[in-house]
């Protein structure tokens, strides 16, 4: 069985390529933003898939690594995926949408809040989502952000992505 790629999966296909990037994340109101830079490669499965392997270094000075995954699943009418990294356990799952200019798609996942039940030891999950914009062909943002306990959105992360090839 072969599945013929759709405009969700062409737009998908923009990612492809090398990238490098810089990025900043307020952990907490009253700590400094950590920076970062890196690099990924983003290729195609299938023309269906998109698999983003990046590496950067951390905060700390040591090596981080990711592998993101995406796709469009036409029966389920939503673009899917996937998001690990070397520098924590969780397996973050993505359900996401288009804005209506097809500039913006918005991936909403569940992860730990490590705020919340850390005094008891225990994690508790919370709503997320990761954001990709496309500015130009060139130039992409990453923002992240966690719903707080009020029902707002709290950004917390953004990277911008520079292509090189």
């Amino acid at each position: 069985m072969q599945t013929e790629p759709l405009k969700q999966h062409q737009w998908l296909n923009q990612l492809i390529g090398e990238w490098i990037f810089d990025g900043e994340c307020i952990m907490g109101p009253d700590q400094s933003p950590s920076r970062w830079k890196g690099h990924e490669v983003v290729r195609s499965l299938g023309g269906i898939w998109t698999i983003a392997e990046g590496n950067s270094e951390m905060p700390d000075g040591s090596l981080g690594q990711s592998i993101t995954t995406l796709d469009f699943d036409p029966q389920k009418s939503c673009f899917l995926g996937t998001f690990i990294a070397s520098m924590m356990t969780h397996l973050w799952l993505y359900k996401g949408s288009l804005d209506a200019d097809e500039k913006i798609l918005t991936l909403d996942t569940e992860g730990p809040n490590f705020s919340a039940g850390a005094d008891s030891g225990c994690v508790a999950i919370t709503p997320y989502q990761d954001i990709i914009e496309f500015i130009s062909p060139d130039h992409r943002i990453l923002t992240s952000r966690i719903k707080m306990e009020d029902g707002t959105w709290n950004q917390f992360m953004t990277a911008h992505y520079h292509r090189q090839k």
